[in-house]
């Protein structure tokens, strides 16, 4: 049964608003002037942005009709991006609302820039029923922050047995079907719920997890995790059940984006399945980008992730692959933790670590390290994510597209620390590292749901 969320004790609505954009309340009109406008179009240039009724009503020139006491935002000296896409972050409700809640977590989204969450189905009841997808929307509407909507259930209950209700999840608003990482019974299975996917050409997000070879497991297989004692994980893990999804792909018509990549093995598959013409597409999660095997070290929990942190030489590929486009998306994949879940033993903490805060300063400090360019990591956290996810009118800046924006104050110092972290979850191996670039304002559907001073 779900039921309402506890008190977690935390302050959903620390934020300061600009003047006129009251929480809650949906200015009917707004005008951000003289921002650097940035989108993974390649778009780069200095103009006013005028907003009416949740979209982009002009760039540049002021519309004769637009309201006269419209609110205006200072945006000079500002970048001004599409709001971020994150396509597989967990907020933990229902089922699990003692780490996180859907209130919590779209504040922390918002805060970094990000506009747009899209739910795996692994809630508890699983997402495999229109009524579950609803109680995520209402919750999501009456949190008043970040957009949420959901990936549906491949099979019932997520138990790789019977198929889930596909068409009927999708016309209830599911802009996916996934199994998350639970297995199928067998290839035939999954080839029957590909060719049904394809049957009402609904996407199809596969996370390839091998669980006879991943079980137990908590580390890249490897010398460090046989110096440390620690169960290793194969890459075989990932690369065995992609090949056999990618074997059986071509008969069945259906589109399939690849979830969490973490292996150079990996990627390789990938790009040969793209140069041979399949519906195929790949995401990574933005801890594979910075991490790798060498951080499990220290045997801090909050380095245990599934897939686990592979090696320099995987990361490097990782990074080669996003650059050229064989990597279409980041995610946060955003797993947020109640404190005792990482004090334990290694091996014996919960996977997964929280995303939100980290996602777009992680990004834009691999364009500061010349890892990609800017317009590159636009696209793949906001045009990417929206076209795969037929989010059509959202990521980029242009009239007519929802006014889903971030303003970020460029070379403003700050550091990750517990007070700077919005997520309940505080388990992130990224305190204390530093970055240039903070989230001053954000806009959803035309609304300002957060702001702060660059200092913050």
């Amino acid at each position: 049964m779900i039921q309402n969320p506890p008190n977690l004790g935390i302050d959903l609505d620390p934020v300061r608003h600009p003047e006129g954009c009251e929480p809650g309340v949906n200015c009917a009109a707004c005008w951000i002037e003289g921002a650097r406008l940035l989108d993974g179009s390649g778009r780069d240039e200095i103009a006013d942005v005028f907003i009416r009724d949740g979209k982009i009503a002009a760039i540049g020139t002021r519309p004769s009709d637009f309201p006269e006491h419209a609110t205006r935002h200072d945006g000079r000296g500002a970048w001004l991006i599409p709001g971020v896409i994150d396509s597989w972050a967990r907020l933990r409700e229902p089922g699990l609302e003692h780490k996180a809640t859907i209130a919590t977590e779209t504040l922390a989204a918002v805060a970094g820039g990000i506009t747009t969450l899209i739910m795996p189905p692994d809630t508890d009841p699983v997402l495999d029923t229109i009524a579950v997808a609803r109680f995520i929307k209402r919750r999501a509407q009456l949190a008043g922050r970040a957009r949420v909507v959901t990936i549906g259930a491949l099979t019932q209950g997520l138990k790789g047995e019977l198929l889930a209700e596909m068409a009927e999840l999708s016309e209830g608003g599911c802009v996916a079907v996934s199994n998350a990482h639970y297995p199928l019974k067998d290839l035939r299975l999954l080839r029957r719920a590909l060719e049904y996917a394809a049957t009402f050409d609904v996407l199809v997000v596969f996370e390839p997890r091998d669980p006879s070879l991943s079980k137990r497991g908590c580390a890249h297989e490897g010398a460090i995790a046989t110096r440390l004692g620690l169960p290793g994980i194969p890459t075989a893990a990932e690369t065995a059940p992609l090949a056999q999804l990618l074997a059986v792909l071509p008969e069945t018509g259906a589109r399939v984006h690849i979830n969490n990549l973490s292996s150079r093995a990996g990627v390789q598959l990938v790009a040969q399945a793209k140069a041979e013409g399949l519906p195929v597409t790949a995401s990574v999660s933005i801890h594979q980008l910075w991490l790798s095997e060498m951080d499990t070290d220290t045997l801090c929990g909050t380095t245990h992730v599934e897939p686990p942190l592979r090696s320099l030489r995987d990361r490097a590929a990782l990074r080669e692959a996003l650059a050229s486009g064989v990597i279409d998306c980041v995610i946060s994949d955003h797993q947020p933790h109640e404190t005792d879940a990482k004090l334990a033993p290694f091996p014996e903490t919960e996977p997964g670590i929280s995303g939100l805060d980290t996602l777009l300063p992680l990004m834009l400090k691999l364009v500061d390290d010349g890892v990609l360019s800017l317009p590159r990591a636009l696209d793949a956290l906001s045009h990417r994510p929206a076209t795969l996810f037929g989010l059509g009118d959202a990521g980029l800046l242009a009239p007519g597209m929802r006014a889903d924006l971030c303003l970020i104050a460029p070379e403003t110092d700050w550091t990750l620390t517990a007070q700077t972290l919005r997520s309940a979850g505080r388990d992130t191996p990224f305190f204390g590292w530093d970055f240039r670039h903070r989230t001053v304002a954000t806009w959803v559907n035309g609304r300002c749901v957060f702001s702060q001073s660059p200092t913050g």
